[in-house]
């Protein structure tokens, strides 16, 4: 289904992280980067035991306004998941990042998790994507992000990342 109408405006800077899923090669993993960097600078601002609960909702806000903007750009572009829609990887690098502590070597491993995850797209991730419009744009990165958290918190438990 191709359309020739624009997506709105709001659509469009919320699908691409107000122009980040433009940038190449690799626009997920600018998404998840720029995504990792923001949430470095917030925590400057938020105290170690608010972090979590920030994350949280920091997570629960971008995939409630990912989902129906995703949507209103692969309507209006026809595709069923534009590689440009970074709103997803937004979503599931914050994931990731629950409940981590905030140091150079848990934002490089989250990133480098959180991205495998969304590449390699282990079960039932790959069936997510099938999901309809923004839905399953952003849901299996929201899995994606789940899988990467759950490493992470391993990681933390056995010491090789410091808490």
């Amino acid at each position: 289904m191709t359309t020739t109408d624009s997506p709105p405006l709001w659509a469009t800077l919320l699908a691409t992280f107000f122009g980040v899923g433009r940038l190449q090669p690799g626009p997920g993993s600018w998404g998840s980067l720029v995504t990792v960097m923001l949430w470095w600078l917030l925590t400057r601002w938020i105290t170690p035991s608010w972090q979590p609960m920030a994350a949280i909702s920091l997570a629960l806000l971008v995939v409630a306004v990912g989902i129906p903007a995703a949507t209103r750009v692969a309507r209006a572009t026809g595709l069923k998941d534009p590689q440009f829609v970074v709103i997803d990887e937004v979503a599931g690098q914050i994931i990731t990042l629950i409940a981590v502590p905030v140091s150079w070597k848990s934002l490089l491993a989250g990133f480098i998790l959180f991205r495998g995850f969304d590449i390699v797209k282990p079960p039932p991730i790959r069936k997510l994507e099938r999901l309809p419009e923004g839905f399953g744009i952003v849901i299996d990165d929201v899995a994606a992000g789940l899988y990467a958290l759950a490493v992470m918190q391993v990681l933390l438990y056995f010491g090789v990342l410091p808490r």
